[in-house]
């Protein structure tokens, strides 16, 4: 999910922070472009939660992209694996010594972060949360984000549009504990599906970590709890790929609902070619630019950004269902990420 540029006084900073994934230690021609700026230019730090995810990928495209437009530097760094918060730690550190004006970050456990958070707006940096709210959510000076409560809702209500009656046998294909972006949306689910926590109807919840193969794993656990499960919800397009393959493995695969979260390219095919019912999709791009719009603003008037910034989200499918608004994959395609 990220990279970056290199300054003088970046480089002991990238040493240290090498194996967490700071970039701006190599020299790309993105880099070396965006250094040329001068020593004027406004500093800003992206800290992701891994370098692989494609969301991740493109959020890093979005923030180079406004940078190199705004005249300004760009640091970026990412944890080993989803829920690296001492990764993520030690990058904040590190571009505060660098001089960074402000820092986008979208964390991996939304509680722990607050500490180093608290410590780097205390030394005069701006911080910006993107695609994941810590909590408390005002522990950041502004989110940019889609409405993950609203992206699980509007699956739910598919879901149960799409059922028309028929009992649920629903297996949730989770996060992973402390990660709000992960609550939000397996609690949007429940609420679009007309369901509380706990609800009968729920037959299986299992972590995936949002990883393919774990999504694999969960799912065929989920088949041996409850053979008889019809709806699959899955925290992302990855852990629905997953969940899809354990289907198929047992021949299921035509009789069983899935819907997730992403938009995603991949995702986005796998909607297209009946893999995955539908998906919410989300716009990275708009996070990373209005963020890096949102530290250079800071680091040139001293206004800082506030509250919280509604980046959308769509719901794609090509098999509608009523009461529920949507677009087809011939949008989603036009506008996926990955």
């Amino acid at each position: 999910m990220p990279r970056s540029i290199r300054t003088t006084g970046a480089l002991a900073a990238c040493a240290a922070v090498a194996t967490i994934g700071l970039s701006g230690c190599g020299g790309s021609d993105t880099g070396a472009s965006q250094a040329k700026e001068g020593s004027g230019s406004v500093k800003v730090g992206l800290i992701t939660k891994t370098e692989t995810n494609p969301f991740f990928v493109k959020m890093k495209e979005g923030a180079e992209a406004a940078a190199k437009a705004e005249g300004a530097e760009l640091m970026t760094a990412a944890g080993k694996f989803d829920g690296d918060n001492a990764g993520q730690i030690t990058a904040i550190e590190n571009m505060v010594a660098a001089g960074v004006k402000g820092i986008l970050i979208t964390p991996s456990d939304s509680k722990a972060i607050i500490p180093a958070v608290k410590k780097a707006r205390s030394a005069g940096v701006m911080v910006v949360a993107l695609d994941s709210p810590t909590e408390p959510q005002d522990a950041t000076d502004a989110l940019f984000a889609t409405d993950n409560f609203k992206a699980g809702e509007l699956i739910g209500r598919y879901a149960k549009a799409v059922m028309a009656g028929k009992p649920a046998k629903i297996a949730t294909l989770d996060l992973a504990p402390g990660v709000a972006v992960g609550r939000l949306r397996h609690d949007g689910f429940l609420k679009g599906f007309g369901i509380a926590e706990g609800d009968p109807s729920v037959v299986c919840s299992q972590d995936t970590g949002g990883d393919q193969a774990k999504g694999q794993t969960a799912m065929e656990n989920c088949l041996q709890k409850a053979p008889d499960v019809n709806v699959v919800y899955t925290i992302n397009e990855p852990a629905a790929l997953g969940a899809y393959t354990a289907l198929k493995a047992k021949g299921r695969e035509k009789d069983v609902l899935i819907v997730s979260v992403d938009g995603g390219c991949a995702g986005t095919k796998a909607v297209q070619s009946g893999q995955i019912a539908a998906t919410s999709q989300q716009y990275p791009l708009k996070m990373a630019e209005q963020g890096v719009k949102a530290v250079v603003t800071y680091g040139k008037s001293g206004t800082k950004a506030s509250g919280y910034t509604d980046t959308g989200v769509t719901l794609i499918t090509d098999k509608s269902a009523d009461g529920v608004d949507a677009k087809d994959t011939a949008f989603g395609l036009q506008n996926c990420w990955g």
